[in-house]
């Protein structure tokens, strides 16, 4: 039921992708015909039959202006289509009348009572087309008959006013409509199906994105509840007992030397073992990303995925290789990368974003900018919104130096400069 739906509201809100542009394309060969009939009839000493063909080329030539004006279709909203279609549809059968007429005065050749029927079948079998890539099955039958009711009501007095047998104009109508109706039906259905596939596809899509980040704060927790876990196992009990030693040592500072230097050395061993329980505790927080992909694939992935779920379009440029940088550098870069990809998705209401990272002559330089709203850059409260205190000690920690350039209306870039450091473990 929501597929249906979601179907439905995508056939009343939008028009199907390369609809107009094969509209533009039939409308502009017909354009083209009428001035090569035009040039032809100019040769003919009948002016009414280059009046007629004149028409036939004004007539073409206003749906290709219709057709190619933006404003219209703004304005115009839901009703643009439809009114296009009609008007593709009716003025070919008043071509056909008046050339009916002109034809059984003997202003144009051709037999009066067949001339155009072909060519008027093969004017209204675009529109038709075009109704059914757009609508549902009823709306092509409405089509259908209502074109054959117009047809006939302007037809048939023609043919009896001039003499002409009615019948043959009657069956050429029924029999063009049975064709059309079982062309427009195939059409109908493969339209369908391939709305049926669009928006199943768009749903998982959706889906995708959010049972991808399920996991993400799923995993997310299990690491923060992992972490809480070993301090509290580790360095939580280590700095117990050595409060526990150090008021002991106070307790008998005095009367027992001896044992107190014992408890002294005792609590050193513990603190530096206490240490290295911290500092292996930290060294857990560094992005599980760079420990797993490396740098370049772990901002290919960040800012990819970030795209993906804010709706960004991404300009990614990320070389290959980036091996033996400092671990410090490596784990700066990301964190500032992160920081500012967060900062476009949340608060800058972008709609393009651009991740480039380099490396030239020694130098690392990542840039990350987006187009959104930005903001001032002296302004006295940016730092606790966007997080760039955090980008600016990144960057001093490391002795890179973090360039922010921002102005309201016209987005905002952050880059990051830092003379590279091989990584020394890296190179045994």
């Amino acid at each position: 039921m929501a597929t249906c739906a979601t179907m439905e509201a995508m056939k009343r809100t939008s028009i199907e992708p390369g609809l107009l542009q094969v509209f533009r394309i039939f409308v502009g060969i017909r354009v083209f015909l009428a001035l090569v009939g035009f040039r032809l009839q100019s040769r003919v000493p009948a002016q009414q039959a280059r009046l007629f063909i004149l028409l036939v080329l004004v007539e073409a030539a206003f749906l290709l202006i219709y057709l190619t004006w933006s404003w219209l279709r703004k304005t115009l909203g839901r009703a643009y289509l439809p009114l296009a279609l009609i008007y593709a549809s009716i003025s070919p059968i008043l071509e056909q009348a008046l050339g009916m007429i002109l034809r059984q005065a003997g202003i144009l050749q051709g037999d009066s009572a067949t001339a155009g029927v072909w060519w008027l079948t093969l004017l209204l079998l675009v529109p038709m087309i075009l109704v059914s890539w757009q609508y549902s099955f009823k709306a092509l039958v409405g089509y259908i008959g209502g074109i054959a009711i117009i047809e006939l009501m302007i037809m048939i007095p023609v043919a009896i006013g001039f003499a002409i047998d009615v019948s043959i104009a009657f069956w050429a109508v029924v029999i063009r409509s049975l064709l059309f109706l079982l062309i427009g039906s195939i059409i109908v259905r493969m339209m369908r199906a391939q709305r049926e596939q669009r928006v199943s596809l768009a749903e998982a899509n959706v889906e995708l994105a959010r049972h991808a980040e399920t996991i993400e704060q799923l995993a997310t927790s299990r690491e923060r509840n992992r972490l809480a876990r070993e301090l509290h196992d580790t360095l939580a009990h280590t700095l117990s007992g050595l409060a526990v030693q150090l008021e002991a040592m106070n307790s008998i500072w005095n009367e027992n030397p001896r044992i107190t230097r014992e408890m002294l050395e005792k609590s050193l061993e513990t603190t530096r073992e206490g240490l290295q329980e911290a500092r292996r505790a930290i060294q857990a927080l560094r992005a599980s990303a760079l420990e797993d992909l490396g740098l370049s694939l772990a901002l290919r992935n960040l800012a990819e995925s970030a795209a993906a779920r804010a709706g960004f379009k991404l300009d990614l440029q990320v070389p290959d290789g980036l091996d033996n940088i400092d671990p410090a550098i490596e784990q700066s870069l990301y964190r500032v990368a992160e920081q500012a990809i967060t900062n476009a998705a949340q608060h800058a209401n972008a709609t393009r974003l651009s991740v480039h990272l380099s490396k030239e002559d020694g130098r690392l330089t990542l840039t990350v900018a987006d187009d959104g709203r930005g903001f001032d850059v002296g302004g006295s409260d940016l730092d606790g919104r966007f997080g760039l205190q955090g980008m600016r000690e990144r960057a001093q920690l490391i002795g890179g130096e973090l360039e922010v350039s921002s102005q309201p209306g016209k987005g905002t870039s952050i880059r990051l400069i830092v003379e590279e450091v091989d990584d020394p473990r890296l190179d045994l």
